[in-house]
């Protein structure tokens, strides 16, 4: 037996599942694409997370969207984080052309251009369904993890939520939050001191500061009313899964907002979706490209609360995968939970960057087939290393892979193709709305 066949054998024994699974790409070995040499994933554990990792313009984004792609062909529906605004053509079929045609024929599957049923969401100024939380449901243990509070602070948080529950008061943004605060130390100080004690003005100065630093980041776009019902992310049409883009371009320089949403959307899809134990495909999937953003500027109580979730709520059907540029980027308690691993290639400019390389070597599993740090920093675009966990939980062999081509378009959508998709939305009729109501702002003016 030739050493390719002895290659293809070993993929096919690796990878070959009972449940369905979704075609990745196929082997490279000795830098030539093997045919029919098919790199899987089975649907069945997609829920235990992932990695997309590389350099920039190795092909990252793109393996995100064949995933998504894939995945809403069976059925699932996913949430992309978009931060760079260029996965909004899933919703309009690719085409075809020679170097595509050649592609497919070597991995062994029939390229269909498609487009995808997908909704445009924004928490921020992108056109998009609104999607908003109120204060009240963040609850005071998560908004002062955002805000970074200490101890005495926190105290004082949890003193405003409990005085605001017992007065029927609805927190429902951050002008709510303040003017509970100033009453605190103001026109409501005796009352709140015969109730809960004393309450210092430096720290309610101190939190307000904090509160006014989330402003500054876009945070009065995201706290309010309609709040947004996670169950709208677990839609299908006809058959397919809802493709949901949060379009996240003009909040790239605000990463506070970003990881606030980040911790909400997680947190209240724990909370609300029912343990589904071991089926045969995920939920829903979530996406976060530039993932580093969700970590370098997190608190510890922050990252600690993310970890905890992320481990936990794949019980709910729900698989999370990050997409950035070095594993690094990822805590190690996160790390060590990604099933999926899908590794493309990485530069080595500098001493420190070999020894990322090393270090990123050391987290696959060795090949009698390649040196894993060679092939690191001499894979093309669209290749990668890849390995996931079979129907046992067990990692699949490393396979150096040329990847499949996306059956969706790989530009974004015009400005005008945009406003079509959104005003086409039945969730923007239900999201979009000014509400009147009531606030604790207001409440406590009369």
């Amino acid at each position: 037996m030739g050493k390719s066949e002895d290659f293809k054998q070993h993929l096919e024994q690796g990878y070959t599942f009972k449940g369905n699974s979704i075609i990745l790409g196929t082997g490279i070995l000795d830098h030539e694409p093997i045919a029919n040499a098919q790199v899987k994933i089975p649907l069945k554990t997609l829920n235990r997370h992932g990695l997309i990792a590389g350099a920039k313009a190795t092909g990252k984004t793109k393996t995100l969207q064949v995933i998504a792609e894939q995945l809403s062909l069976h059925g699932v529906p996913s949430v992309l984080m978009d931060l760079k605004g260029d996965l909004s053509g899933i919703a309009q079929a690719g085409s075809l052309n020679s170097h595509i045609e050649k592609r497919s024929s070597l991995i062994g599957i029939d390229f269909e251009a498609t487009g995808l049923p997908v909704e445009l969401m924004s928490i921020s100024h992108e056109k998009g369904v609104k999607l908003k939380a109120t204060v009240s449901e963040f609850g005071p243990v998560l908004i002062s993890q955002i805000m970074e509070l200490n101890d005495t602070q926190r105290g004082v948080v949890a003193l405003v939520f409990r005085y605001c529950d017992t007065h029927h008061l609805p927190l429902l943004d951050l002008k709510d939050l303040k003017k509970v605060l100033q009453f605190v130390i103001n026109e409501g100080k005796d009352e709140i001191a015969k109730e809960f004690g004393a309450v210092s003005s430096a720290t309610v100065n101190t939190i307000m500061r904090k509160i006014i630093e989330l402003e500054q980041q876009g945070a009065e776009n995201f706290f309010g009313e309609p709040s947004f019902d996670v169950q709208d992310f677990v839609r299908t049409v006809d058959g397919k899964g809802v493709v949901s883009i949060i379009r996240l371009t003009d909040i790239q320089n605000q990463p506070k907002l970003f990881s606030t949403f980040m911790l909400s959307l997680l947190s209240e899809i724990y909370e609300s979706f029912p343990e589904q134990g071991d089926a045969d495909k995920p939920k829903l999937c979530l996406f976060i490209d530039e993932a580093h953003l969700v970590f370098s500027t997190a608190s510890k109580d922050l990252i600690e609360k993310i970890e905890a979730i992320v481990k936990l709520i794949r019980s709910k059907g729900v698989g999370v995968f990050f997409c950035t540029q070095t594993p690094t980027d990822v805590p190690d308690n996160v790390l060590g939970q990604l099933g999926l691993k899908i590794q493309h290639s990485l530069r080595a400019f500098t001493a420190k960057d070999r020894k990322a390389i090393s270090k990123t070597a050391e987290n696959y599993p060795i090949s009698t087939f390649y040196k894993t740090d060679e092939v690191l920093t001499s894979m093309g675009i669209g290749e990668a290393l890849v390995t996931v966990l079979n129907e046992k939980g067990i990692p699949t062999p490393l396979a150096h892979t040329l990847l499949r081509p996306p059956v969706s378009r790989m530009d974004i959508l015009t400005e005008g193709e945009i406003d079509s998709l959104v005003r086409s939305s039945s969730l923007v009729k239900k999201y979009n709305i000014e509400i009147d109501r009531e606030s604790a702002f207001e409440l406590l003016d009369q």
